[in-house]
């Protein structure tokens, strides 16, 4: 590798690098917004009934106006997309509405449990963006469907059975990618554009078999109260696959 090539690969981790630390500056200030709803709905004072129904009602119109403007922003970018042109802004904005709608939802839905959980999983979804920046994107993709995992046996407990569902779709999905990823040397053919998502030496065995053990914990879910303690298995999977990510860098 001579100098110019070393130059442009700092570069790029560089901008990797960014990347990643926007995404967690961004899941600073969504843990900074549910600190607040979580004083000022979840746990108001008396004197303060009025001010939480003005957050339920803005946390009502958040979860539609989010979900509408993140699937917009989504076909503005494919159409983009199409196009050749950039697509980081309508991607990004879109991704923003769209975890604020979820959050929304999960606070008017499921109250005190759901701002718990959402305290967790605004965190992961930071962690997830640095994996896919900075570590290995194999790992990223199993750990998305193991993640969906965890998250449907959450609704679970819960009697989110609709949330179940998009869980189940989303393990489903990543497992049709890693599959679709296996036949084209990692490449993915974006409208004009083809994007390298796994390096050519990377395997879907691993992807496919976290989707795997997703969708089996996820029926197994439900068999009496055993989806509460499958919850922790899918924590521990994870961190196994985070082992066995590390362990093959070296």
């Amino acid at each position: 590798m001579d100098n110019k090539q070393r130059e442009e690969r700092r570069r790029q981790e560089d901008r990797d690098l960014n990347r990643g630390l926007l995404w967690v500056a961004g899941a600073v200030v969504f843990e900074c917004l549910l600190i607040l709803i979580n004083r000022y709905y979840i746990n108001p004072y008396f004197s303060e009934v009025n001010t939480a129904i003005a957050v339920m009602n803005a946390l009502k119109v958040l979860r539609i106006a989010g979900a509408v403007v993140g699937l917009a922003g989504l076909v503005l970018g494919l159409v983009r997309l199409r196009q050749a042109k950039s697509v980081t802004l309508p991607v990004v904005v879109s991704l923003a509405c769209l975890v604020a709608a979820l959050c929304s939802h999960v606070v008017l839905q499921y109250n005190k449990e759901g701002i718990q959980m959402l305290f967790l999983l605004i965190p992961a979804f930071a962690g997830l963006a640095l994996v896919y920046y900075l570590y290995q994107r194999e790992f990223f993709l199993a750990a998305v469907a193991s993640g969906a995992a965890a998250i449907g046996l959450w609704f679970k407990l819960y009697g989110g059975m609709i949330e179940m569902v998009i869980c189940v779709l989303v393990i489903i999905a990543t497992g049709a990618l890693a599959l679709t990823l296996q036949k084209t040397d990692g490449k993915l053919k974006m409208g004009a554009k083809t994007v390298q998502v796994l390096a050519p030496r990377d395997s879907s065995r691993m992807i496919l078999i976290s989707c795997a053990v997703g969708i089996i914990a996820l029926g197994l879910g439900f068999l009496g109260n055993v989806g509460y303690y499958l919850v922790f298995g899918m924590a521990a999977w994870i961190f196994a696959l985070l082992v066995y990510y590390t362990v093959k860098l070296m």
